[in-house]
């Protein structure tokens, strides 16, 4: 998908890609916006050992997967200008090592941003610095003691710092970060105003001709999951005109076809006249079977049989026999993938001559991760409270089916096969929240 930044919407150049024209650009632009005079601390890292500017505090989440520090006593405000860290503030050294018993080496990413973030403050900007750090414990304690460095050579700018270090509703571009840092300036008595807030990332999307692109495009999807302006480094630091060409590859939730609930449509979900009767649920993990249940069948005294309940097929198998002696009309709501499973419950009903209806949740295994994400980590908190806990599901759970998974047929002994597309049902809240860029990286 192509789009475009709206950091100058009267330009009409196109960022040249990474080639000896952007290089001189940006050495132009760097040049331009320095100032005469700067101190020390702004043109090199410290290599001292930070004084007590910076500090960690606890950290957010049920887990503890956020870090969240400050840089001396940062107050919230309704602007806020928000900024990736590696490769907008400071360069990416991604890879590097530290020295054992060095402290940890840094450099600008140009050497005028502490006197740009210097301005923003003095604007009355919340500066707040939103980073990925998922890596491995030795080099995140590494990345931890930089962070003061920086805040010691920042002894001017305060600063709120939040780093996403696990798989989880906080890693961009899951909006949890920014849910934190709005609740912390509610608590401030402090609501942000988006439109006159913005981000600047590095992971972009952009696409070259002739030369590699960016590694991700999780900051530019962060920036719209959240509703805020965005901006590239070059874009917003260097003044560059707005990087047209960019890709946003994944699972696009606001892009999904309208269908109907529910096909054919000749017959009623619920037969009009009531026979004991068993409903055979088909389809990935997430994909609204138990919600469908609750919303058609329960109402009626269907049985729901249920795996994630009764824990083995066994269970679930004898809780049927049990139900089709009491004359008990229920619906097994499992995956059943296949027809050797399907065939455990269909032997069951012949066995008591009762019909077997089969209900198909369509729908892909991008949609069905979405949802898994969605249900997990981005509810609305007043939604999540009445619903049970949802954990996430593994990969495994919907690689396994989808490899394994055999279309349902009238001659395996069901009496109808209905197809229930996937239809979003929800408040306006809800369904924002659910259109949302979700994904994490390596599932």
């Amino acid at each position: 998908m192509l789009g475009g930044s709206s950091a100058d919407p009267n330009a009409s150049l196109q960022e040249p890609g990474p080639s000896k024209k952007r290089k001189l650009l940006e050495a132009v632009a760097d040049t331009t916006q320095k100032v005469a005079k700067i101190h020390p601390f702004f043109s090199k890292p410290s290599e001292k050992k930070a004084e007590g500017s910076f500090q960690w505090l606890k950290s957010l989440g049920s887990t503890g997967s956020c870090l969240y520090g400050v840089n001396l006593k940062p107050k919230a405000s309704t602007k806020v200008a928000a900024l990736d860290l590696d490769g907008t503030i400071i360069k990416s050294e991604f890879g590097n090592k530290t020295e054992k018993g060095k402290p940890p080496t840094w450099t600008w990413w140009r050497s005028f941003i502490p006197e740009k973030l210097k301005e923003l403050h003095d604007a009355g900007y919340a500066i707040v610095l939103v980073s990925n750090q998922g890596i491995k414990s030795a080099a995140l304690t590494t990345w931890k003691d930089k962070v003061p460095l920086i805040g010691q050579a920042l002894s001017e700018v305060p600063f709120r710092i939040f780093a996403a270090t696990g798989k989880d509703q906080y890693r961009k571009p899951m909006p949890g970060m920014w849910f934190e840092i709005e609740r912390l300036f509610m608590e401030e008595g402090v609501h942000i105003d988006k439109s006159a807030s913005f981000f600047v990332g590095d992971a972009a999307g952009r696409q070259y001709p002739k030369a590699k692109g960016d590694f991700s495009s999780t900051d530019r999807k962060w920036a719209q999951n959240i509703g805020l302006t965005f901006f590239t480094p070059e874009e917003y630091f260097l003044k560059l005109p707005p990087h047209e060409n960019y890709s946003l590859p994944g699972f696009r939730a606001f892009a999904l076809p309208d269908l109907p609930l529910v096909t054919p449509s000749s017959s009623p979900i619920v037969p009009l006249i009531r026979k004991q009767e068993v409903v055979l649920f088909v389809g990935y993990p997430c994909l609204g079977k138990s919600t469908f249940f609750r919303r058609y069948f329960q109402p009626v005294e269907y049985l729901q049989i249920n795996q994630d309940t009764l824990k083995t097929r066994d269970k679930c198998v004898k809780a049927l026999q049990e139900a089709l002696k009491a004359e008990q009309s229920c619906v097994i709501d499992n995956t059943n993938r296949n027809a050797v499973t399907r065939k455990y419950y269909l032997d069951a009903c012949k066995a008591n001559n009762v019909t077997v209806r089969c209900f198909v949740f369509t729908g892909s295994i991008e949609l069905a991760w979405h949802n898994n994400l969605y249900r997990a980590f981005n509810m609305p908190p007043s939604v999540a409270a009445k619903e049970p806990e949802r954990m996430l599901l593994p990969y495994g759970a919907f690689t396994g089916f989808r490899d394994n998974y055999e279309e349902p047929e009238l001659s395996e002994g069901f009496s109808e096969i209905k197809k229930v597309n996937w239809v979003f049902e929800g408040t306006e809240e809800e369904k924002k929240r659910w259109s949302m860029w979700l994904q994490i990286d390596g599932k």
